[in-house]
């Protein structure tokens, strides 16, 4: 499926949950599959029940180290965002999300 996206739009990577396979074997196949990377120290953030097309749950993650260098496979172009510029991302549950990750990071420090 070809999902279209409007010029210009900043999201996280995801990946899909396929039938057989955890949230966390997605992250790992998905992160290598987009990214390149293998990731490690992986710290779940935040899931979130969201109704788009069908009611499903999406599950958010912080990783924190990873081996191998960050090449972009899938999306037209790769860049970090800061966050203190959540409005840059095209999708609210991704804002939601980096907000309740900042949440959490700062109740760890």
């Amino acid at each position: 499926m070809t999902k279209t996206v409007k010029p210009g739009a900043i999201a996280l990577p995801r990946g899909h949950l396929e039938v057989s396979a955890s949230p966390e074997d997605t992250l790992y196949r998905d992160l290598h599959e987009e990214l390149g990377v293998i990731p490690s120290n992986v710290i779940s953030v935040y899931t979130l029940r969201h109704r788009s097309q069908e009611f499903r749950k999406i599950h958010y993650n912080a990783v924190q180290h990873w081996t191998g260098e960050i090449t972009n496979h899938e999306a037209d172009a790769g860049c970090w965002v800061p966050f203190d510029t959540l409005d840059t991302f095209d999708r609210g549950v991704d804002r939601v999300a980096i907000r309740e990750y900042r949440r959490v990071y700062d109740v760890l420090r």
